[in-house]
Order: structure tokens, then sequence, then C-alpha cells
């Protein structure tokens, strides 16, 4: 299981390399990939601060947009019968429709 790390807006792993015998992490949620490493959690966090300035900066100083990490938020457009078939089978499960939607893509 990854560890996470979150600073302006942006969320960053964390995993451990025994073979390196160090901490190192990328960037979630964006396609550009940006990593650090440290070899204590205060070093990984201030690398992964670092990281997420100088993609930042990087950025501002080509005259690229940044990526944005993904929101969380996602909307579909459905047939009106699939609707209530879901809606349906939220309710027979005890969830909302978005809590059954969330536990079906996860399984997706």
């Amino acid at each position: 299981m990854k560890n996470l790390m979150r600073y302006k807006g942006y969320t960053g792993t964390v995993e451990y390399s025994e073979e390196d015998g160090c901490l190192f992490g990328r960037l979630s949620g964006i396609d550009d990939i940006i990593s650090y490493e440290g070899e204590s959690v205060s070093e990984i966090r201030r690398a992964f601060q670092e990281a997420v300035d100088d993609y930042l900066a990087d950025c501002a100083a080509t005259g690229k947009q940044p990526e944005k990490p993904y929101s969380g938020r996602f909307v579909l457009r459905l047939d009106p019968e699939l609707h209530a078939r879901l809606a349906m089978r939220a309710r027979e499960a005890g969830k909302s429709l978005n809590q059954y939607a969330v536990d079906v893509l996860a399984h997706a």
C-alpha cells in the first residue's frame, strides 16, 4: 500500500526501496512524470514539496499550463432507463446511487 502526501492541491506517493535504502515517490493524478526521493520522512516531504514547486515554476517559465490533479468528480450521462435500474440496485443494496456507482467502478 502506498502512503500519500498532499501539497498545493497535488498528491504524492511514498514508497520504500529496500534495494536502494531510500523513500521515493511521484505525483499522482497527473500525466506528467514528477518524481522525488529522500532518506527520511522529513526529507521525502521536503523533496515532494520542492518537486511540486519546481513543477509549477517550470510550467510558468515555459508558458505551459500545469496539469491539475483529478478532482474526484466524475459526471456521467446515462440513458434514463439505465439510471433508474442503477438507482433501484443501489436502494436494494442500501446505498446511495453515488456510493453504489463508486463500488461498482472500483471493481471494474
